[in-house]
């Protein structure tokens, strides 16, 4: 009984879901930045996946399901934009000018760090997208030979950094025009970012918000040329 329940495509499924609701749930009562929903469930699964001894082949089954979404999530995104478009069009030139520079610098530094250490072709392709959307980045990293597992670490590790910095690197720098916050918020750590961003202010929100959607664009352009 155990093991079809295991095996079962609604364990990966359920599973999933439940770490998701306890990770927001720990997010909610907690208000600690550090707490990411994603990051407690990944934890979770990791967690009953080694207590239970599943393999990872069993847990994908239904997982994976999940994974399927990551194409009409993308598309999704186009909304952002659209919900957003009286900002965008105030500040069409800056958005522009920004997300280009954040894109640049983002994919720029990795592949110079990546040739100063001499790193393996796949990990490098793997960390190139690590400042857009997680549905980006994996789609981004497979399509150059990347490992999507390690592109989905990547930007989630780049976008808690960038939630717990980003006040701090703006005051650091005396960035005070909530339009360039917000656009470097986004351009540097995506979603988690943004959640920071609006909690900042309304307009450093949208401007982040903004970032998500232009930046991924810009990032799977260039990462056709490289």
């Amino acid at each position: 009984m155990t093991d079809a329940i295991l095996s079962s495509p609604f364990f990966g499924l359920t599973l999933s879901a439940a770490a998701w609701w306890a990770g927001c749930w720990i997010q909610k009562k907690t208000g600690f930045l550090l707490c990411n929903p994603l990051l407690i469930a990944a934890a979770l699964i990791i967690g009953v996946l080694s207590l239970l001894r599943v393999p990872y082949q069993a847990y994908a089954l239904g997982g994976d399901f999940i994974k399927m979404m990551l194409g009409p999530v993308t598309a999704v995104l186009a909304l952002n934009i659209y919900n957003q478009r009286a900002i965008l069009r105030e500040n069409f030139l800056p958005v522009l000018a920004g997300c280009l520079a954040g894109s640049l610098t983002s994919v720029g530094s990795v592949l110079l760090l990546c040739r100063l250490f001499h790193v393996e072709e796949t990990l490098a392709a793997s960390l190139l997208p690590k400042s857009v959307t997680t549905a980006i980045a994996i789609g981004v990293a497979e399509s150059r030979g990347g490992i999507g597992g390690i592109a989905a670490a990547a930007v989630i590790i780049t976008g808690l950094i960038g939630a717990v910095m980003a006040p701090l690197f703006a005051k650091l720098f005396r960035i005070t025009d909530p339009v360039a916050e917000g656009l470097s918020i986004g351009a540097c750590s995506h979603a988690l970012g943004t959640t920071r961003a609006m909690e900042i202010g309304r307009v450093q929100g949208a401007m982040s918000s903004i970032a998500i959607c232009v930046c991924g664009i810009m990032t799977s352009i260039l990462a056709l040329f490289l």
